[in-house]
């Protein structure tokens, strides 16, 4: 995605933290990279968190089981936090029929919904990291998932559509749920 303005402009409008999305895999990878590093150096000069939105793309990503397989998630995140991410945004990862194309081991592992955000947030080192919450799912199956995702070591979870797509007063309902589980797993 393009670069719409710097670091010092956030700094100027002060903001908290700068955020840049990163598509890891995708044809352009090589000039993100290198763009998202000089990003990373404006940031520790100013003192400013940076926020990586690290998601898989590209037609290699597709071939090695999707941008929702475990083996994309992981290696995004990794990625993140070897380019200095202080926070990493990720999606949750999904098993499917294209599983089987991973790489090894990753095409061999037998993970449920837990053991693959535990993988990822591991793989993520330092960096703090949030899910998003992907499709409008159930009240219920929203909370299961908000709450597995914090035991296994997420630091936050962004769950827009699964908010926003509700009605009002629901959704300020479920966002005290969500608020409550959150309270249980200080960062």
């Amino acid at each position: 995605s393009p670069l719409t303005a710097t670091v010092e402009d956030a700094v100027a409008i002060g903001a908290d933290a700068v955020g840049y999305t990163l598509y890891v895999g995708s044809p352009r990878q090589d000039e993100d990279i290198l763009q998202l590093t000089a990003v990373r150096d404006a940031c520790e000069k100013y003192g400013m968190p940076l926020v990586v939105w690290a998601y898989p793309r590209g037609r290699d990503v597709e071939r090695k089981g999707g941008r929702d397989s475990l083996f994309a998630i992981d290696y995004a995140a990794r990625v993140a936090h070897e380019l200095g991410a202080d926070i990493i945004k990720l999606n949750v990862p999904r098993k499917s029929e294209k599983d089987a194309q991973q790489p090894p081991p990753y095409n061999e592992l037998d993970w449920d919904y837990a053991a693959g955000i535990r993988r990822v947030v591991e793989s993520a080192g330092r960096s703090l990291v949030l899910f998003s919450g992907g499709s409008k799912i159930s009240d219920e199956d929203l909370l299961e998932k908000a709450r597995i995702t914090m035991e296994q070591g997420a630091t936050g979870l962004i769950f827009g559509r699964n908010m926003w797509q509700r009605p009002f007063d629901a959704a300020l309902e479920l966002t005290e749920r969500i608020k409550d589980i959150l309270l249980r797993y200080p960062a």
